[in-house]
């Protein structure tokens, strides 16, 4: 009598826990190419189970686990067959200067560069603008390029290009706070790249009539605290714009950087004629720098500040989703 084939089992290996995934795979797969050792392995998260059907001999399976779990410190991959079971094992040197790159070099030349375009742009619409369109030249102009900037690299960086939404962005869990002084180095050295620019490519006389794009529109005393006000309402509405559209979870969507950009066109329409609409110290402090006119700069570095603190404060505690909010969580 021929006996009964053997049931086959199932074997189950646990992969360490980690609290970011590192597997650099999502879902892989390797078999044998021998009928009589059938080998599956299915990876999705760490710590999820790894089930490996048999029969495969011991050896094989303790061997596979083994590279499974050295995964994690991986990012680029390279096949290697053990017992004719082809797998991927991870190159740990590339991991390892990948991650070093991507995590905090690359977003700090992201904001530089988003920066530098976003700020020449602005400043040259200063400078180029016409007398018979006002504030909308400008209020278009830095409104579409900011969105448009935000759209392209923002998914690296945050698309930040602003200490002021960089601040609300790390008070509410967007940006490591490790990273708030690079960020707003690369912003402020950004700031100064795009108004040289814009200062290199405007005839000279246009250039100086407009001040170089700097902000002149408060000259005396008596408009300094509806200016620092009104600073503080503007960049309260774009910060909020930046952190509900784009980092709080239960508000963010696909539209959110045009909803950013838009946010600047209409601060710039309402309260242009008030503080000049800055909302970003990186802004003021660039061409402030190329055109040596530091007059009542301090605002545009206080008002937007605040701003970001009072942004972060009312997501913390009142508006933010339930991963965010410190208070008044529902069980």
């Amino acid at each position: 009598m021929r006996s009964a084939k053997p049931a086959q089992t199932r074997r189950t290996a646990q992969l360490p826990c980690r609290t970011e995934p590192l597997l650099p795979f999502k879902r892989g797969r390797a078999r044998s190419g021998l009928a009589a050792s059938v080998l599956e392995i299915r990876v999705s998260h760490p710590g999820e189970q790894v089930g490996l059907s048999q029969p495969a001999q011991a050896s094989t399976l303790s061997r596979v686990t083994s590279v499974l779990m050295s995964a994690e410190a991986a990012a680029s991959m390279c096949d290697v067959e053990f017992d004719g079971v082809k797998v991927k094992e991870p190159n740990k040197g590339g991991r390892l200067r990948g991650s070093w790159y991507e995590r905090f070099v690359q977003p700090c030349l992201v904001e530089l560069l988003g920066s530098a375009l976003f700020i020449f742009i602005g400043c040259l619409s200063v400078i180029e603008n016409g007398t018979d369109t006002g504030l909308l030249q400008p209020a278009l102009a830095h409104g579409l390029a900011l969105g448009l900037v935000i759209a392209t690299l923002g998914s690296i960086s945050g698309g930040h290009f602003n200490p002021a939404v960089s601040l609300a962005a790390m008070l509410v869990g967007g940006l490591n706070l490790v990273m708030l002084l690079p960020y707003w180095i690369s912003q402020l050295c950004g700031g100064l790249i795009g108004a040289a620019l814009a200062k290199a490519v405007s005839p000279e006389e246009r250039f100086w009539n407009a001040s170089g794009a700097a902000f002149v529109t408060v000259q005396e005393q008596g408009q300094v605290a509806g200016a620092v006000v009104a600073e503080i309402i503007l960049t309260t509405l774009l910060a909020l714009a930046v952190c509900m559209g784009a980092i709080n979870e239960k508000t963010q969507g696909p539209l959110a950087p045009f909803c950013i950009g838009f946010s600047v066109t209409v601060d710039i329409l309402a309260g242009g004629a008030v503080s000049g609409a800055c909302m970003n110290p990186a802004r003021a402090f660039g061409p402030a720098v190329v055109a040596s006119h530091w007059d009542f700069h301090w605002i545009y570095w206080l008002g937007p500040l605040l701003a970001g603190l009072l942004v972060g404060a009312l997501i913390r505690f009142l508006i933010g989703d339930g991963k965010t909010r410190l208070i008044l969580k529902g069980r």
